[in-house]
């Protein structure tokens, strides 16, 4: 049985939800972003008993159809993201067609809908975020954070980072 989690998001939110269905006793024969398959059917009861539960930490099983395909959409852009490997000409468009094998224009408004932003500036908001992250680890520069989330420039990254966060990304640290 395949049960849709909103909000698994990174690997941390794997292991919580794991460790959520062993709690239960509900046995997993694969889990990924977004996504548990079960070995077995789950009955009602057990199912409300895990929705709680996760919801108790921040999860929540999708059960509509269109919030699965916006969980499924999220997770591919914030993967994408979280490999750290993004091309300078890299076009979410055909990104998001290839992972999702379905038209963009309607994968589009089915998320502008829902989330009220567009599928472009949610991958500019997650990218800011990880620009953010990789900036307090101070592991990487801004020139090589800028070449691993696709940007064009320093000065490209930096103008996106203010525009979104009103702070440039030395006066972000700063700040820290």
């Amino acid at each position: 049985m395949k049960i849709s989690v909103k909000n698994m998001v990174c690997n941390r939110c794997i292991s919580a939800v794991q460790a959520i269905f062993d709690e239960l006793k509900i046995e997993i024969s694969n889990i990924d972003l977004g996504e548990v398959e079960t070995k077995g059917q789950v009955s009602g009861n057990n199912l409300a008993s895990l929705n709680s539960k996760l919801k108790s930490t921040g999860f929540e099983i999708l059960e509509d159809s269109s919030k699965k395909q916006i969980e499924k959409i999220k997770n591919l852009i914030i993967q994408k993201i979280s490999e750290e490997d993004i091309a300078e000409n890299f076009i979410l468009s055909e990104f998001i067609i290839s992972g999702l094998h379905k038209d963009y224009s309607a994968i589009s408004k089915l998320f502008s809908l829902n989330e009220n932003v567009t599928l472009e500036q949610y991958f500019i908001l997650q990218k800011i975020e990880k620009v953010k992250e990789l900036l307090l680890y101070k592991e990487f520069n801004l020139t090589e954070i800028s070449l691993k989330l696709g940007y064009k420039s320093v000065q490209h990254l930096s103008n996106q980072f203010k525009k979104i966060t009103g702070f440039s990304p030395t006066q972000f640290l700063n700040s820290k």
